[in-house]
């Protein structure tokens, strides 16, 4: 009988929780409410005492409520006034603006490596309270945690290292990256950013000491996308250096044997993929700075069956292609001509080639995606390398360039030939935009700058995207000096604003906030200036500090990571760039203002994100997030895709830690 009275006792609970479920589906069938996965939420911690405190994931330092002390066993090894997130982040810049110039380690270690150490001792601390100050000061720091700074970082790498950060598969593991992967103590990661150090920025063959650019542009990831930082993971592929200064380094970290190449290299970059999404199967990879004749070809390669991009061609093409979009809607026409524009590009690296061909992929889909549209848009580009125009009588053409080579007779009726210089195309071609992607400093010389006077658009766009500033093709000076005030200016580097006299200003739009480096061209007179970097670099942060942060890749990775993309199509890239030129308000654009500033960083990685996933449903790729499954994330329309995105950004709040013993 006892038994009974049980069963009819759960029996009616179970039906009144039934009710509650259908009354409350009733009631927001209006209005769906998407519960945050990263929420203030309990966290479960198998740790107490100075463990607790030298865990850089779960130490809040002065924070911790005397509660949680108690519960953790760390009363007494704190000081005792509990610090509120704001006290905690105006003692720590009080801290760092003391020993800025203090932590430097001689007068070789520049003003803007000492503020990185100190940051980077934060980061070893206390993860949380690194990224709140990241997020909150992110106009300021986001040039020390990643470019330029991270350059001086990755050159002094060998020296600076102290404590582990990321992973490390060489040529040495061939065999044992399949065992090796499961020593990483995350059972989830969203996000690889991977590199085998073989272009790192403008700065060549840094080998094993790369691994500072993956580790900085996933910090980026952390403060711009809301990726949980405990679920990133950066990665160095050491397959060797050809650097003569590493090999003979007695304090180098890496191999020193001359880099793999051809199917060695391949077996090995083959090795690490099949181990990291046999672990993972839903990461997503993001592949930066491998030198260009690697990138397509890997990009190529798996593209189709593994969640991976590679941001130098697919991320500055992202960026490119905003910014052109910008550019046509700041020259007073609707973003439905860009297919009419006439664009001169200088540079045929992964990176040229890259934005080259989604830029052709934009306008053909303007056009109706038809393979006559997408002949029609070859022919709205001429592409200039070390070598000048590239033609169809061009001997031994890249095959990744090939597409964009100039038929003869096109060009004969324009007056040029093979070879032309480019100051010659821009005369004859009388081009909308300005393209550089070159990697070679002062390329738009006054010649070429005079040249584009004679452009059939009312205003110009000039672009010098080549990253570091000493590869910039030119300054902002110098194009409005000689241009004057009615051009569209968007560069990859930092530059300031340029004060036109009578209350006039010439905007210089960042078309990457540091993050745009194509690859060196060897044949580039100023190639062999790259010893000055650390001091010109140094000094250039200085003096132009960034202003811009809005590089695609954050938004296409959060993207592809809440749709559950199979793959990162090309739909999906475009997506990302079609919205991020639609962000910039109509007097903005009048001003010639065409990337947003870095304060509505999150709001505009929410909305790019968005379309990114909006994107990823029609194409019938995704495959939904934890709990959202594909059929529901169908059902939402784009206020609820918004919503869904913003909700599982992560935050830098501190969690409530509970301990259970193992």
């Amino acid at each position: 009988m006892a038994n009974f009275s049980n069963q009819m006792r759960l029996s009616s609970t179970l039906l009144r929780r039934l009710h509650q479920r259908v009354a409350a589906a009733a009631n927001s069938s209006s209005s769906r409410n998407f519960t945050t996965t990263e929420g203030h939420r309990p966290t479960i911690v198998h740790k107490r005492s100075l463990d607790i405190l030298h865990d850089p994931w779960f130490n809040k330092g002065t924070a911790f409520s005397f509660t949680e002390r108690d519960r953790l066993h760390i009363r007494g090894l704190l000081p005792p006034n509990v610090m509120s997130f704001e006290q905690q982040i105006a003692r720590f810049m009080a801290d760092l603006k003391r020993l800025e110039v203090q932590a430097r380690d001689g007068p070789s270690d520049p003003y803007v490596l000492a503020k990185w150490r100190i940051l980077n001792r934060l980061h070893d601390r206390n993860e949380t309270l690194y990224y709140k100050v990241l997020m909150e000061n992110i106009e300021e720091y986001a040039p020390i945690v990643y470019t330029p700074t991270v350059g001086l970082v990755c050159q002094k790498y060998s020296g600076l290292f102290r404590r582990p950060r990321g992973m490390y598969f060489s040529a040495e593991d061939r065999g044992e990256m399949m065992s090796m992967v499961y020593n990483w103590p995350a059972d989830q990661v969203d996000m690889i950013v991977v590199t085998d150090g073989s272009r790192i920025l403008g700065l060549g063959d840094l080998g094993v000491q790369g691994i500072g650019i993956a580790i900085g542009k996933l910090d980026l990831y952390v403060a711009a996308a809301g990726i949980n930082p405990q679920r990133v993971l950066p990665v160095m592929i050491d397959v060797g250096t050809d650097n003569e200064n590493l090999l003979k380094d007695p304090l180098y970290l890496g191999l020193q044997d001359h880099r793999l190449d051809g199917e060695e290299y391949i077996e090995v970059i083959d090795e690490f993929m099949e181990a990291v999404f046999t672990r993972w199967p839903h990461v997503i990879v993001q592949f930066e700075d491998f030198q260009s004749k690697w990138a397509f070809k890997l990009l190529q390669r798996y593209r189709n069956n593994y969640r991976m991009f590679n941001d130098d061609v697919q991320g500055t093409a992202g960026v490119a292609i905003a910014g052109l979009l910008g550019a046509v809607r700041a020259q007073g026409r609707p973003m439905i001509d860009f297919p009419k524009m006439k664009i001169v590009v200088a540079g045929a690296g992964s990176a040229g080639i890259g934005v080259l061909n989604a830029a052709r992929k934009t306008m053909a889909r303007m056009l109706g995606n038809t393979e006559i549209a997408f002949e029609s848009a070859r022919s709205q580009f001429w592409v200039v390398d070390a070598k000048g125009l590239i033609t169809e009588a061009r001997e031994n053409v890249d095959p990744d360039a090939r597409p964009f080579a100039r038929k003869i007779k096109e060009i004969e009726r324009q007056g040029l030939s093979e070879g032309a210089t480019l100051a010659e195309v821009v005369r004859e071609v009388k081009p909308d935009v300005l393209l550089g992607l070159s990697a070679c400093g002062g390329l738009f010389s006054k010649e070429v700058l005079e040249a584009l006077k004679h452009s059939t658009s009312t205003r110009p766009a000039i672009f010098p995207m080549s990253n570091p500033t000493r590869n910039a093709e030119c300054t902002p000076e110098e194009a409005f000096s000689i241009l004057g005030e009615n051009i569209i200016f968007a560069s990859g580097s930092p530059f300031k604003d340029v004060d036109l006299g009578n209350g006039h200003v010439g905007h210089c739009n960042q078309a990457n906030n540091m993050f745009l480096f194509p690859g060196l061209d060897s044949k580039c007179p100023k190639f062999k200036i790259a010893s000055l970097c650390s001091f010109i670099l140094s000094l250039l942060l200085t003096f132009f500090p960034p202003n811009n942060i809005f590089r695609t890749c954050f938004r296409i990775g959060l993207g592809t990571l809440l749709s559950g993309s199979r793959i990162v199509s090309d739909g999906m890239l475009q997506a990302a760039a079609e919205c991020l030129a639609a962000y910039i308000t109509e007097e903005e654009v009048l001003k010639g203002i065409i990337y947003p500033s870095i304060s509505r960083i999150r709001d505009i990685t929410k909305e790019v994100a968005a379309a990114v996933v909006k994107e990823a449903i029609e194409e019938d790729l995704a495959e939904g997030y934890r709990e959202m499954d594909s059929r529901e994330l169908r059902k939402l329309d784009e206020a609820q895709i918004s919503e869904f995105v913003e909700n599982n950004m992560w935050n830098p709040d501190y969690p409530t830690l509970v301990y259970k013993k193992d």
